[in-house]
């Protein structure tokens, strides 16, 4: 560690050293991510990591994980478009199924559940300008969880103008998607209304997905300090699930579908529905405030081959943030604010017949299970800045979580119910930043922040399906150090962090039947590594730019601690994530809109079981687009691209389960297979009026 922190500081010295430095922060050519002038005001000197647009258009408008990959540190495995895991720091890594251990935001509004999950799907790539990503507990005004925070912004409209924009896609595996916005803005309106719809077949078999989605962004500008604004976020959606594979399966032909899952016909349906009302205003000339109300619906059928899962889930909440300055003697500005996510969930399970069924996939037999589920999260925050210098500067922040969670058992009644209650201590998230400028647009920072993870409520339950009062939430702290450079001619950034978490109280999900995982605590895992992000525009000509940039993730993660069945695991690599992984890509452009996007996406080994018997192969695969974007006239814009995924057809597993069981005999699952070759076409027009 001690070599590499040297590595680290030997280009900021080299910067601090020059003679010429820059008035401002240059933005350079948005391919990964750059640090932004504006920053997330919420954050303060808080690092974060942002993509943008233009790195969205290194792969398909389907793509959004391949997206999110670009940023170091942080990883999503995807089994199916509906099947993603998102892993930061290596948080995560152990959720058998979905996203835990970090919050989602969408527009600012809590889009995380009251148990911790958090859905990508629910959300179309070609709607968002940005995606903002704040790397383990420091982000103290989004809730401090142990992962951390993803931000989804959309697109929004900043000039007066009216224009309607329109993409279509066509690709392999049947692939259709068609993303449209009409956008109407003056001095005090705007409105934005998307509709997008996707459909494909899949690589696999069982594996089609056909989704609508309906996004609405309304706002009103009273005056200079006041707006109140409207989103409306619908997604109806089904999919079909093929599942894992298993070594022999996937070797042999990893297009085909799990057995069951093929048998039953597998899939889920979903219609989400979000609705927020945010109202914000400039008290005084030291103070402001941002106000949130929303409202979310899930209603979800899924049938699996061992049952029939039928839910549906209300929630709604609020989050508030003050920011204010204490004037300009002190020069101290600070944040505080709360958030609260509150949710009914009811679900029930039934028998599925798809095996008396005559070939027709499933049929939903008797009830299983009745239950009703009211989850409960509050967090309050704050941050205090404190300049002490031109160059140096610190901030203090603190985060307060408060979860309770309600179980109802409608099924069982008697001694037979499991009904119960579990209502957590509150628990204090403190964190301490500091940054030392060394030059303007160049800066070392530090920060020592608490982190925290919920048990889900089913975690929660003994084998018995009783609340196990001695399971406890996941604590952590992260200790972090880095460095931002940019170049005094603008033509080079580099982002790099070194940093250190220490879980405890580490969460097992143990697998007790098809569908059936209990929690427990197990032990301590230590979290370390570093993150390298950089960007380089090289101009070839007047006319010809190369953009190099690069990515790279070094994922020192063990267990510290950890017993489990009478064995002792403690010392070996944390299970499912990569020790090495790094993102290359080279963009080439030139002033008559040519642009050809080239990334390519290398994974190392995965270990497979916390024994260490096995581990993924490793993988790199190439991905390319090529494209040309005109204006024709005044009003009328075109782009035309197309592209080509895993170029070289590479066979590797996007995707992977850990600890994976066997029953009735049958091969351990662990695989998912990612796409082969496969090829899209995509045209965008732009009309302003």
């Amino acid at each position: 560690m001690r070599s590499l922190l040297i590595i680290l500081l030997i280009p900021v010295i080299r910067v601090y050293s020059q003679d010429q430095v820059r008035d401002t922060v240059t933005q350079l050519e948005e391919v990964i991510l750059y640090d932004p002038i504006q920053r997330n005001t919420s954050l303060g000197i808080t690092p974060s990591s942002i993509i943008r647009e233009k790195a969205f258009q290194n792969h398909s408008p389907v793509d959004l994980q391949s997206s999110i990959n670009q940023i170091s540190g942080v990883y999503v495995l995807s089994g199916a478009l509906n099947t993603n895991r998102i892993t930061i720091r290596g948080v995560g890594a152990r959720t058998p199924f979905g996203t835990d251990k970090l919050r989602l935001y969408f527009n600012g509004i809590p889009v995380t559940n009251g148990t911790g999950s958090s859905t990508m799907e629910a959300f179309d790539l070609e709607n968002l300008a940005s995606v903002e990503v704040i790397k383990g507990p420091k982000g103290t005004a989004y809730s401090s969880s142990l992962g951390g925070a993803i931000l989804l912004n959309t697109k929004s409209s900043e000039r007066r103008e009216t224009r309607l924009q329109t993409s279509f896609t066509l690709g392999s595996y049947n692939l259709q998607k068609n993303n449209t916005l009409f956008s109407l803005s003056d001095e005090h309106w705007v409105l934005d209304l998307n509709y997008n719809r996707l459909r494909t077949d899949g690589y696999r078999e069982n594996n089609s997905f056909e989704r609508d989605g309906l996004l609405l962004n309304a706002g009103y500008k009273f005056n200079n300090d006041s707006q109140i604004s409207l989103l409306v976020n619908y997604i109806d959606y089904t999919a079909q699930i093929p599942s894992s594979l298993g070594a022999t399966a996937f070797a042999e032909d990893p297009t085909q579908a799990a057995f069951t899952w093929a048998q039953a016909q597998g899939f889920e349906a979903n219609r989400y529905t979000l609705v927020g009302l945010s109202y914000s205003n400039k008290l005084t000339d030291k103070l402001k405030y941002e106000h949130s109300i929303f409202y979310t619906y899930l209603d979800h059928y899924e049938p699996r081959p061992f049952n029939i899962l039928d839910e549906f889930t209300n929630g709604y909440g609020f989050r508030s943030v003050f920011r204010g300055n204490m004037g300009k003697l002190s020069r101290m500005n600070y944040t505080f604010g709360a958030e609260l996510y509150k949710d009914e969930y009811n679900w029930g399970t039934y028998e599925n017949l798809y095996r008396d069924n005559n070939g027709e996939g499933s049929l939903q037999g008797e009830q299983l299970s009745d239950n009703k589920e009211y989850r409960r999260q509050f967090n309050a925050f704050a941050t205090l800045h404190i300049p002490f210098s031109k160059a140096f500067t610190a901030q203090l922040g603190l985060n307060i979580n408060k979860t309770v969670y309600d179980f109802r058992d409608l099924f069982n009644i008697g001694a037979s119910s499991r009904s119960a209650r579990r209502n957590f201590d509150i628990i204090a998230l403190p964190s301490l930043d500091v940054q030392y400028n060394v030059g303007k647009g160049n800066s070392l920072y530090a920060n020592i922040s608490r982190g925290f993870s919920n048990p889900s409520l089913e975690e929660t339950l003994t084998p018995d399906g009783v609340i196990n009062p001695d399971i406890r939430q996941e604590t952590g702290m992260n200790y972090e150090l880095g460095t931002k450079i940019y170049s005094s001619n603008g033509k080079f950034w580099m982002t790099a962090s070194l940093f250190r978490m220490n879980i405890k109280n580490l969460l097992v999900a143990e697998r007790v039947g098809d569908d059936q995982f209990i929690g427990r605590n197990a032990g301590r895992t230590r979290h370390q590594g570093l993150e390298l992000d950089m960007n380089l525009l090289l101009n070839l000509s007047n006319s010809l730019d190369f953009i190099p940039f690069l990515s790279y993730s070094l994922s020192d993660h063990s267990f510290v601690e950890f017993l489990d069945a009478g064995e002792d695991f403690s010392g070996n690599p944390l299970t499912g994530v990569p020790k090495h992984r790094a993102n290359f890509g080279l963009r080439i452009k030139n002033n008559e809109g040519f642009y050809w996007n080239n990334t390519f996406q290398y994974v190392d080994e995965i270990p497979l079981r916390d024994d260490n018997s096995l581990t993924s192969d490793s993988f790199t695969v190439y991905n390319t687009r090529m494209g040309i974007q005109k204006k024709l006239g005044s009003s009328f814009r075109v782009n035309l691209n197309a592209g080509v995924n895993n170029v070289f057809n590479v066979r590797y597993a996007q995707s992977v389960l850990i600890n994976a069981a066997s029953f009735g005999g049958n091969e351990p699952r662990y695989f998912y297979p990612g796409n082969d070759r496969n090829f899209y076409a995509n045209i965008s027009l732009n009309y302003t009026l």
